[in-house]
């Protein structure tokens, strides 16, 4: 089994890394990232650096990896925050140094395609930090949603446990980065939904794996950062949840069947699901054909738990993922779920 320990925090007034292990998206839009930046200065209190490949759209794997390398390895930098996500960072693993990396050990906060970056901190000892990107969580228009922010303070300043909530209102609905009146108010949201649970009759406290589903599909096919020792995820909770590229129903039931065929799905004690993101540019749905995705996702998920681990616990449509507001969550730290008082406790 790993050894996995949480590395130092940061504080107010110290520097962190900004980059780009995926895209180069703030060199395309950097009214986002520029706002992101300044709430980190102004709201907490942090100094982003930024690395050569930050702003750099097409940049190669060997100079993100070097942007990590150079990140990790400065002992005045305290943490480091991707600025988005992208599609390609799996082709930046095999070129990163792991003994650089785990003896210099500090908080890394992404995800998405940052999950590759995130399964390789945990193989490597590090506890990472699923979630709040530079563009998308800090450069939200108008403001932070109040639970993203309140989340992300509390893992990157404080040590101990954090209850999730529910979120009192979301969106998964985007506007246009390109259009400057994106920027003038507050994205538009609905009132919360709550959790659903299934199996909810046990208490159940793991280190946490897993991520955005496309990306696990393509780190399983390519036999990368999955321990090959199954051993690894027993009694672990598993986070799982899907992009803006809506897989189908039946996708996301075949990377759980795929799972499940490795013997890797039944070591999980229980499951927290994502809430879905349901609407993109390249798909607007309607509210209903929403709801509709929605609701295909969770049978498909159903379908592959009463295959492989029909009796663990699931937590339905926590906000953990592409939606909005974006709980971070301690990626291989601690998660205790507690089915019958229905809490999520993570450890910071």
């Amino acid at each position: 089994m790993t050894t996995i320990a949480y590395p130092p925090k940061p504080s107010p007034g110290d520097r962190i890394a900004v980059i780009s292990p995926s895209a180069g998206l703030p060199g395309l839009f950097p009214r986002p990232y520029e706002l992101g930046l300044e709430r980190l200065r102004k709201e907490f209190g942090l100094e982003p650096v930024e690395y050569p490949a930050t702003r750099k759209m097409g940049s190669t794997p060997r100079e993100r990896a070097s942007d990590i390398h150079a990140a990790f390895a400065d002992p005045d930098i305290k943490a480091v925050v991707a600025a988005i996500g992208g599609d390609d960072q799996i082709t930046v693993l095999p070129l990163l140094d792991r003994e650089l990396i785990r003896a210099n050990p500090k908080p890394f906060f992404g995800m998405s395609d940052n999950t590759n970056l995130l399964a390789y901190l945990r193989n490597t000892g590090i506890v990472g930090y699923h979630g709040a990107s530079v563009m998308v969580e800090l450069g939200r228009p108008g403001a932070m949603h109040p639970q993203t922010a309140d989340s992300l303070r509390a893992a990157l300043f404080t040590s101990g446990e954090y209850e999730l909530r529910p979120a009192e209102h979301w969106r998964d609905i985007d506007r246009d980065w390109a259009d400057p009146a994106t920027f003038d108010a507050e994205p538009e949201t609905r009132p919360g939904t709550g959790w659903t649970w299934r199996n909810a009759d046990r208490v159940i406290e793991g280190r946490s794996w897993g991520g955005c589903l496309e990306i696990l599909g393509r780190l399983l096919t390519a036999d990368r950062e999955i321990a090959h020792d199954l051993t690894e995820y027993d009694g672990g909770v598993l986070l799982m949840e899907t992009s803006e590229e809506l897989p189908s129903s039946d996708e996301v039931f075949r990377t759980l069947q795929n799972m499940g065929e490795r013997g890797l799905l039944q070591r999980f004690a229980a499951l927290l699901m994502g809430r879905p993101k349901t609407w993109s540019f390249e798909h607007p749905n309607s509210p209903e054909a929403s709801a509709r995705y929605a609701a295909e996702q969770r049978e498909a998920v159903v379908r592959a738990l009463e295959a492989y681990a029909p009796d663990i616990p699931v937590v339905f449509d926590v906000d953990l993922g592409h939606t909005d507001p974006q709980l971070v969550i301690p990626y291989g730290g601690t998660i205790r779920v507690d089915g019958p008082a229905r809490r999520i406790t993570v450890t910071y």
